[in-house]
């Protein structure tokens, strides 16, 4: 982008008034604009053009679209041999869309291994505004009455934007993630976006393709925009999820 700026947006600009990803700057990698709102119309076209809102308290709305892209396809997902007999000896127990305002507080949760949190209480509100009109989705991983890990992101086709995951007891977020690429696969959904690269999302089968490659699968996979399939709503155990 020229002279390393970035495009400022109104809240009364039109929802899909985001310039083009090319134009966003290499350093910081993929900052593209700032402002705006995040209502849902502007988080939809957000998401179906491969950009996320990502900031802390204090900031201004900032919205990214890196290069290159961290995704997972379902099939390639990797669950360690360890993790299989686990899976056997669970009492655990997978909900989905049951506690969503719960799953997304605990994953905005102070943790030592980080200074703030990017859900701030209107990414908070925006999300819970988004689960109510259907489009965001929780998988909870449950010890009785207890809610001890889940993630939480965006369906829209065939494509799930993976926001956040947390776990209170070890393991739990890997349950829930094994529990989402399921749901996927059997709803041949294609892409589970996991927007910036880790050494521990990579583990588990997630790869980097060029940002261009990942826009090319949004616009066949996203539009028109539907609602993901319909998630499952009875418990499934631990112990039944395959890992295979």
């Amino acid at each position: 982008m020229s002279g390393n700026r970035i495009v400022w947006l109104s809240a009364d600009d039109p929802p899909d008034a985001f310039p083009a990803v090319e134009l966003a700057l290499d350093e910081p990698d993929g900052l593209l604009a700032a402002g705006g709102d995040l209502s849902t119309p502007r988080l939809l076209a957000a998401y179906r053009a491969g950009i996320f809102p990502w900031y802390e308290q204090g900031q201004p709305i900032l919205w990214w679209s890196p290069d290159p892209r961290c995704v997972l396809p379902p099939s390639d997902y990797h669950l360690a041999r360890r993790m299989r007999q686990l899976l056997r000896n669970s009492e655990l127990e997978i909900r989905f869309d049951s506690a969503f305002p719960l799953v997304i507080r605990a994953c905005a949760a102070p943790r030592r291994s980080q200074r703030g949190t990017w859900i701030t209480p209107d990414v908070t509100a925006a999300f819970e505004r988004l689960h109510d009109e259907g489009w965001a989705h929780s998988v909870e991983v449950w010890n009785g009455d207890a809610l001890v890990g889940g993630l939480y992101g965006i369906g829209i086709g065939r494509v799930f934007f993976g926001e956040s995951m947390f776990s209170a007891v070890p393991n739990a977020s890997k349950f829930a993630l094994l529990a989402l690429v399921g749901h996927m696969t059997e709803n041949a959904m294609e892409l589970l976006d996991c927007q910036v690269v880790s050494p521990h999302l990579l583990s588990l089968g997630a790869t980097t393709i060029p940002r261009r490659t990942f826009i090319q699968v949004l616009e066949r996979a996203c539009h028109p925009s539907v609602h993901a399939p319909a998630w499952p709503n009875s418990p499934v155990p631990v112990r039944a999820l395959r890992g295979d």
